[in-house]
């Protein structure tokens, strides 16, 4: 239904021919970055596109052009702790241009704006290196305030002055609690700072443009997304589902390298020992290579570092996430692998539940993607790796094992294939709709199930949480409508958008194709195929709808019985981004329900409550919780080293006893000090929670009418 879409897609782009001349640029320094008619050209065509054919069909107008504008400097600068008032002021003047220089392609003000804050960037961060030769004295009571996203920008280099010279002790002291001398720690800082300014003088063009696109996109809607050709690249090895190296998604954040995701099965995963919101700040060759502190390093520099051949030895030092700001580092060593993501295939295992005497067999199903190796599909090998394949096999196992119910674990589950999503469902119906699909025309199309075979027709529950989205969202909600089963957990995140990839190589006119190559010194035109030149759009173009008619976009899945979420909700989600695309409804699909679960769920309802209110594991979950939303909370920390030292121990003694309290709360021997839990041990709480639910559900079944 997309191909006569992308067709015009095509006609659309190769209309954008000519790129309209640009005022000339402000000059802030001899070095300044300035934009060059590709990336002009590249703006133009994106404007284009997603004008005309993204879902929203936004217009590019003042309104947008503030919201660009306020996102461009959260790029930059999201903690105010660079830019002066008097700089924003100055910047104020491009608020409601910025949408008319994206539609003629003059990026000089953009670039102006990203000059005037690399200055300040390098100013401050010289600043820095030279404070490391002043006296510092950790006894007085003084506080650091690190948190300033909703504080007022700095009203003059001396208020700034005095922010750095608090960020530079606070590091020192963080290095001071450590246990090294104050002459290695000052060395070990003066590296760090030095190797920030080298990672910004390494700023290029297309790093100032794709921090605009970036927030040029992001306004328009979470998803609709440009990437430069290297970052394009990027990408598409990541939806090919091959990657070497620890098995870990990376991002910058406030200068820090932190863990983003951790690939179930690579060499992170395996180590128990990386977790998401992790930081890494330094990285080490081989067993007893030195290590190369990374904070303030450009993200791919990092990667390049993490990254190598498979079978050698990495070691990184990991700042832990949570515990605030009093972290203390530890080395984890692990061996490269090469990680093919469509073999990280779906697992099972099985546990028991002793229902008044009767022994209940759950067999749970963890599943972290929705893959298929499409090349082998489209090729026609019948042995082609899918979800559903693998899920089946798993079945067929399940039954053979003679279980009374089964778990489909989807937390933490991005997507990935939408027939996938569609095939899976069919597992556990016969036939009949899985999810709607509407286009920019607003034309309906309803992926259907059409195989009438039921793998498995016994108990079903599907345990999900808020980083369960899109295809796990079109399961989830497909298994909900049917009656099919319970879903067990916290609201999902709400991605439910259709996106298109676009080569901008093959939408914008030949001829300034070759144009560019010759001012780029190439001797052979740019031809369709070959290397990207103009980067990739990644357009949402759909909207999925749920069977019933409501949208999983923005609202997700709502579960029948609620987990407390240690995700927080208000910080993670679609309804947490302010340009995401709303809920609605449209018209349900011709479906007929298996069973009516509204009868069992308020007693399913009222033994889980009656089972937590008893819980040790339940109040540590909600104890953690709040423990979370406290560190969330804190904005500034003391810079007094005795009183940070006594809260960093009070920090880790805590979190000792937290743990012992849990892993006995689940007939776990408690641990020593410095001792660390075995391998594979599961401390899953959730997971038994959602299985002895089901066990519930399958005692109860008896007393509800299933159709």
């Amino acid at each position: 239904m997309f191909k006569r879409l992308y067709l015009l897609l095509i006609v659309a782009a190769a209309l954008a021919c000519n790129a309209a001349p640009s005022a000339p640029a402000r000059k802030v320094g001899d070095n300044d970055l300035q934009p060059d008619e590709q990336q002009s050209i590249v703006c133009r065509s994106v404007a284009q596109l997603i004008s005309e054919h993204n879902y929203k069909k936004v217009d590019l107008n003042d309104s947008i052009s503030t919201i660009i504008y306020n996102e461009y400097l959260k790029k930059i600068d999201d903690n105010h702790s660079y830019l002066l008032a008097s700089d924003i002021k100055d910047f104020d003047q491009y608020k409601t241009v910025l949408d008319d220089d994206i539609k003629s392609g003059n990026l000089n003000n953009v670039f102006y704006i990203f000059n005037v804050f690399l200055k300040r960037y390098n100013e401050y961060v010289n600043f820095a290196v030279a404070q490391l030769g002043h006296n510092f004295d950790f006894t007085k009571n003084e506080t650091f305030t690190y948190d300033r996203e909703k504080l007022p920008w700095p009203a003059s280099e001396g208020e700034l002055h005095q922010l750095w010279a608090q960020r530079v002790k606070y590091d020192l002291l963080n290095l001071e609690l450590n246990g090294k001398t104050l002459a290695e720690n000052k060395a070990l800082l003066k590296k760090r700072y030095t190797n920030i300014l080298s990672q910004s003088n390494k700023l290029s063009s297309q790093d100032v443009f794709q921090a605009f696109m970036d927030a040029f996109t992001i306004a328009i809607d979470p998803h609709t997304n440009y990437f430069i050709p290297s970052a394009a690249a990027n990408f598409n090895i990541d939806i090919s589902r091959s990657l070497e190296g620890i098995g870990a998604t990376l991002q910058s954040q406030n200068d820090y390298i932190t863990v983003t995701s951790v690939v179930p099965g690579g060499p992170a995963d395996k180590s128990k020992q990386i977790n998401v919101d992790d930081q890494i700040i330094g990285v080490a060759q081989g067993k007893t290579g030195e290590f190369q502190d990374i904070v303030g390093w450009r993200i791919e520099n990092a990667i390049a570092l993490i990254r190598g051949k498979k079978g050698t030895v990495v070691r990184l030092q990991i700042l832990p996430k949570g515990g605030g700001t009093t972290r203390k580092p530890k080395v984890v060593e692990m061996v490269r692998e090469k990680i093919i993501l469509q073999d990280i295939s779906a697992k099972k295992e099985i546990r028991t539940y002793n229902d008044n005497g009767k022994i209940i067999k759950i067999g749970i199903i963890n599943l972290p993607a929705f893959y298929l190796d499409f090349a082998d599909y489209k090729s026609g090998n019948p042995n082609y790796k899918s979800t559903t394949r693998d899920v089946k096999l798993i079945l067929d196992s399940l039954k053979n094992e003679h279980v009374d119910g089964v778990v489909m674990d989807l937390r933490q589950n991005g997507g990935g294939s939408l027939m996938e999503a569609t095939e899976l469902a069919g597992l556990f119906i016969k036939t009949g709709p899985v999810v709607q699909v509407r286009d920019t025309r607003n034309q309906v199309d309803v992926e259907k199930d059409d195989d009438p075979s039921v793998t498995y027709s016994g108990p079903l529950a599907v345990l999900v949480d808020r980083f369960s989205a899109s295809a796990s969202e079109i399961f989830a909600g497909a298994i909900q409508d049917y009656g099919r089963g319970l879903i067990i957990g916290t609201q999902t995140y709400g991605k439910g958008s259709v996106q298109r990839i676009i080569d901008l190589d093959e939408v914008i006119n030949p001829s300034l194709r070759d144009r560019i190559a010759r001012l780029a010194g190439k001797t052979k035109t740019v031809a369709t195929g070959s290397q990207n030149t103009f980067g990739q759009l990644n357009l949402t173009i759909g909207k999925f709808y749920r069977i019933s008619g409501g949208s999983t976009q923005h609202k997700g899945v709502l579960p029948d019985i609620t987990f407390p979420s240690l995700i927080p909700l208000d910080k993670y989600g679609e309804d947490t981004e302010p340009s995401a695309m709303p809920y609605d409804v449209i018209a349900k699909t011709d479906y007929t329900k298996v069973a009516d679960l509204s009868t069992v769920i308020p007693e399913l309802t009222k033994l889980h409550e009656q089972r937590m209110n008893n819980s040790a594991s339940y109040k540590y979950l909600l104890s953690d919780i709040a423990d979370i939303k406290k560190h969330d909370a804190e904005k500034s920390i003391t810079l007094n080293e005795a009183q940070l030292k006594k809260q960093r121990d009070e920090d880790e003694q805590k979190l000792f006893e937290r743990t012992n309290e849990r892993r006995v709360a689940l007939g776990l021997p408690a641990l020593k000090k410095g001792e660390q839990p075995p391998k594979g041990e599961d401390l899953d709480f959730l997971k038994r929670e959602a299985g002895q639910i089901l066990t519930d559900y399958i005692t109860l079944d008896n007393k509800i009418t299933l159709r």
